[in-house]
């Protein structure tokens, strides 16, 4: 059976309350704390709604931030502007209900995050995530992601992952 999601920014009507990945820190942002961050204008938050149910399966913030130009792989940089810093889009956090689990919607939520981040009205050279443990760090491997700048578990996509699209 085909299962479909909508991806939409997160709104008062979601029911956040339900929600739960198996991380107590993931699924307590989501529930109490990112409409905060939201309101205050430090994170978007997009929820993947299971269709036919209306419930949050899933969910990734996305925010803008800056690296160091010299930190970035080479293979990213073949034309590197004169700046000593780039903008980038920042993947904060991304979770999966555990009932949703094996529906490839981690991907799905990973690649809606690329694509804002490349259609974005503000520029972005790179979107990168600092993975919060060896999970997600296979995980954001997995789809391609290097590491980078020598800082914990900091990753990057080739950017032409999006752009190709």
């Amino acid at each position: 059976m085909s299962q479909s999601f909508l991806i939409e920014p997160l709104n008062p009507r979601h029911d956040r309350a339900g929600f739960d990945c198996g991380v107590e820190a993931l699924d307590r942002y989501l529930q109490k704390q990112v409409t905060q961050d939201v309101r205050r204008r430090v994170t978007a938050c997009y929820v993947a709604i299971d269709a036919p149910g209306g419930k949050i399966a899933g969910y990734h913030t996305i925010a803008a931030g800056g690296v160091l130009l010299r930190d970035l792989p080479e293979s990213l940089v073949k034309r590197p502007p004169r700046y000593p810093t780039v903008p980038v889009a920042r993947l904060g956090r991304l979770a999966v209900d555990s009932a949703y689990r094996g529906r490839k919607l981690g991907a799905a939520l990973l690649w809606d995050a690329g694509m804002r981040a490349l259609r974005a009205e503000l520029a972005a050279f790179a979107l990168i995530v600092d993975a919060k443990d060896e999970r997600a760090e296979a995980f954001h491997r997995h789809h391609g992601f290097i590491p980078f700048g020598g800082e914990g578990r900091r990753l990057v996509p080739p950017f032409a992952t999006f752009a190709k699209a």
